[in-house]
């Protein structure tokens, strides 16, 4: 009987997402809003559909996990080197600064030192969805307003750690706040040092033999393991799964597998936190809200204004123009996603009382859906203020990883490497792709921007930049997994170029019809290179050589294509 209930309350989960949360985004509204929704009619301040909700939050809290994980894996130590000051001057300030600033009005309003630290730490921070959602719509995510918006993310992100540490040891029985912060200072720097060991010493030997297995069930299963195995080390020392989840993604966001690994895992953190705002939304009150809707509204308000200039003020500090400024404060100044983590962690160790941890998520969840609108104004606001100044130059950045303009390489064997040397000689970036391991790690030891993964996989062609890619050459030798290849990046980018290499006319015809912009017939090519050399060497012109070649070429091959075939 119990089985069959935790069965029932899956499907009603399930059945609320897939007709509630496509509602939302056919209104352009965020999926998040949606779970949120879905959560509260389901929930038990709405339709009470769900019995045991207990089962949902266990399963729920792994899609924080995983979300820590990705942005773990977005980040490197040669990206946090590129963004600098940006990350740790800027970021670190706006944290510091809207947590203090909140939190001050928070403890003068007559509630403890603990409260108003978790609730200015946690209002302090932005909806990293949300924002990067908004900014790839817009096509903005490398401008010198997108750079300036992700760096201050990141290092939010990146803060969400040590809050958490903060709420769960100040959580514990008597415990001061000193020595909360003191405990959290020695594990945090434990766990780092053990990750840094573990990292240089296991982690890239681990993953080059379960890729020499080409086994991408195992492939999975290892990344699960990193995930989940990390997140227990680090709750059994008494810190937070986010913590180490983080780190696993730290230590893997240097190695060549970081693209595979990243496609693999976004069908999980997509589904579990899907599942982790749909119990967030289970929690809120609406009769509540509505009783309180003036409070709520002052309190948004005051968010969001608050935080605009705060962040607007900083940017200037940094040197950032006006214009990118005003639009980086307003881009900025919602609440995030990990507020639901933090007050929901401090509401069930008892920090926040049912009252103001409901008036909190309200917060939350209001200041997101109006994030459009801040948006929409920063702009306008923006375009007016340049238009003013005259100083509408300097705004484009370059993207934090060379993932624009570059040609996307799927096949990285000796065509392939071939054609990364001729685009490096001609500086132009590029992004390649390839299963077999020992390929891979020979030639990232030669500086090669190769990584490894299965370019069949259109999350993994993504993953590699293909959204930004100014161009694709496929050089892969299996004729099925080559069209493959094609047909993704047709259906997904109908405007990519792309360029494949053909074993024979059949193969050329189909790849054609799959979508490929030009095909090169490896076959008749190489004969035709070949010819040519023998035609030197017996003193024919040059003219004459190019003009025959020339000759076989304009018909697609097809010539010598019969002479090749003919039995």
């Amino acid at each position: 009987m119990q089985q069959s209930q935790y069965l029932l309350d899956v499907l009603i989960f399930l059945a609320a997402m897939v007709i509630i949360v496509p509602v939302f985004q056919r209104v352009k509204l965020s999926p998040i809003l949606g779970y949120l929704a879905a959560g509260m009619l389901i929930g038990p301040y709405g339709f009470e559909l769900i019995g045991d909700t207990k089962a949902a939050k266990t399963l729920a809290h792994f899609g924080v996990v995983f979300l820590l994980f990705m942005i773990g894996l977005e980040l490197s130590f040669r990206r946090l080197r590129a963004l600098g000051s940006s990350v740790f001057g800027l970021g670190s300030l706006q944290v510091l600064l809207s947590g203090l600033v909140i939190g001050l009005i928070v403890y003068v309003l007559g509630l403890g030192v603990y409260t108003a630290i978790i609730i200015g730490g946690g209002l302090a921070l932005s909806s990293t969805a949300f924002v990067l959602q908004l900014l790839e719509e817009r096509s903005e995510r490398a401008t010198r307003f997108g750079l300036t918006t992700f760096s201050i993310l990141l290092l939010q992100d990146l803060a969400v750690v040590p809050l958490l540490i903060f709420v769960t040891l100040v959580g514990a029985p008597e415990s001061s706040l000193l020595e909360a912060l003191g405990l959290a200072t020695i594990k945090g720097g434990g766990a780092l040092l053990s990750v840094i060991i573990f990292g240089r010493f296991l982690l890239r030997p681990l993953y080059r033999w379960i890729a020499s297995t080409r086994s991408m069930e195992l492939f999975v299963s290892t990344t699960l393991l990193m995930v989940l195995g990390m997140a227990w080390v680090m709750s059994i020392a008494g810190l937070s799964m986010e913590l180490g989840a983080l780190l696993a993604g730290l230590l893997l966001a240097e190695t060549e597998y970081k693209h595979q690994i990243k496609a693999d895992i976004k069908p999980f953190r997509g589904i579990l936190l899907g599942l982790f705002f749909m119990t967030i939304g289970m929690f809120i009150d609406i009769g509540f809200i509505v009783d309180n809707v003036g409070l709520i509204a002052i309190i948004v308000m005051s968010l969001m204004l608050g935080k605009s200039l705060i962040i607007t003020l900083l940017c200037r500090v940094f040197g950032t123009p006006i214009s990118t400024s005003l639009r980086t404060g307003l881009a900025l100044s919602q609440g995030g996603e990990f507020g639901f983590v933090i007050f929901g962690a401090a509401l069930t160790l008892g920090l926040l009382p049912q009252n103001i941890s409901q008036i909190l998520m309200a917060v939350i969840a209001l200041s997101m859906i109006l994030t459009p609108g801040m948006f929409y104004i920063g702009k306008r606001l923006s375009s007016a203020l340049k238009k003013r100044m005259k100083s509408g130059q300097g705004e484009q950045g370059i993207d934090i990883e060379d993932m624009k303009q570059h040609v996307l390489i799927a096949g990285f064997g000796r065509v392939g490497q071939t054609v990364a040397k001729v685009l490096s000689d001609a500086g132009i970036p590029y992004v390649a792709l390839d299963l077999d391991q020992k390929r891979v790690e020979k030639c990232r030891a030669k500086g090669m921007s190769v990584y490894f993964g299965d370019a069949n996989r259109i999350h993994v062609l993504k993953a590699a930049g293909a959204d930004h890619a100014k161009a694709a050459v496929i050089t892969i030798d299996h004729v099925s997994s080559a069209n493959q290849v094609v047909m993704a990046l047709r259906e997904n980018y109908p405007d990519l170029p792309i360029y494949v290499r053909a074993h024979d006319r059949q193969h050329m015809r189909n790849l054609e019809k799959s979508g490929a912009s030009a095909v090169v017939s490896e076959a008749a090519e190489s004969s035709l290179q070949l010819g040519s050399i023998v035609l030197q060497s017996l003193n024919v012109s040059v003219d004459e050589i190019a003009s025959l070649i020339e000759d076989y070429r304009e018909d697609d091959y097809a010539k010598l294509e019969e002479i090749i075939n003919a039995k």
